[in-house]
């Protein structure tokens, strides 16, 4: 399975958002999206998931045009998680990964969608929460609760707009790397915006940065994520540092500022 953007350009009215962007996502990959704020990660994840049209290009999903897909096929293959959430209040967190299963379901629940249901609430570690009401929720557990309702979908892509946002540090990286045992033991393929470099450097296997609507570079973490690459695209002046743990990227504002 693969994802491919052919010379992909979005725009908001007429303001140009995304330049030519093209770049591959194979199965059992985890591709971060990286750039400062406004630099098009959250717009080029909606174009990817077909709610913006590209304004030029295509989005191949294994060689189709995606718009071409059948709604409800695509929903069999795009999970997507957006930034912001949109929820009913006094829904149970139970109901709410429930609907993950909608494109699977006709008349009743199965045993087969409750099943889905269970394994992703315990991956994202809120079963315990499962008779709670959404809206009583903090926005971290709201987070861990709509990616789940995303795992029960079981979707062949992952789209996933800064999910770690309202999560605290251990979720984040349980988060993450929960996320990438999935994709390579599944096989499946995730595309993730972030903003904290050293979750793309550990947890991810291919980088695209973009800068002002364009891919400045694209590669393995450890090929992108460079102290020259981290100046050019956010301003700031950084180091590439490794202990015990593995390689870290420590980031400090220039001496100018």
């Amino acid at each position: 399975m693969r994802i491919e953007t052919e010379a992909v350009a979005q725009k908001y009215s007429s303001v140009p958002i995304l330049h030519d962007i093209s770049f591959t996502a194979d199965a059992g990959e985890v591709v971060a999206l990286l750039g400062p704020n406004g630099s098009g990660k959250s717009t080029l994840i909606k174009t990817i998931a077909d709610i913006l049209p590209p304004a030029s290009g295509k989005v191949l999903i294994d060689g189709v045009d995606a718009s071409a897909i059948d709604p409800i096929d695509r929903a069999k293959l795009i999970g997507y998680v957006p930034q912001y959430f949109h929820y009913t209040p006094f829904t149970t967190v139970l109901d709410t990964v429930l609907i993950g299963r909608r494109p699977y379901m006709s008349w009743s629940v199965t045993d087969e969608d409750l099943a889905a249901v269970d394994k992703s609430l315990a991956a994202m570690h809120v079963t315990d929460l499962a008779g709670r009401f959404v809206n009583e929720l903090s926005g971290g557990q709201r987070q861990r609760v709509f990616i789940a309702r995303t795992l029960a979908q079981q979707p062949a892509f992952y789209l996933f707009d800064e999910p770690t946002s309202s999560l605290d540090l251990r979720h984040q990286l349980e988060t993450v790397s929960t996320m990438q045992r999935i994709v390579h033991e599944e096989n499946s393929c995730m595309i993730i915006a972030l903003h904290d470099l050293n979750l793309a450097l550990r947890y991810t296997d291919k980088v695209v940065m973009l800068k002002c609507g364009r891919i400045h570079a694209c590669g393995t973490p450890e090929e992108v994520l460079t102290e020259d690459a981290v100046r050019d695209v956010y301003g700031v002046c950084a180091e590439v540092v490794e202990n015990s743990h593995g390689k870290f990227i420590l980031s400090y504002a220039p001496s100018d500022v």
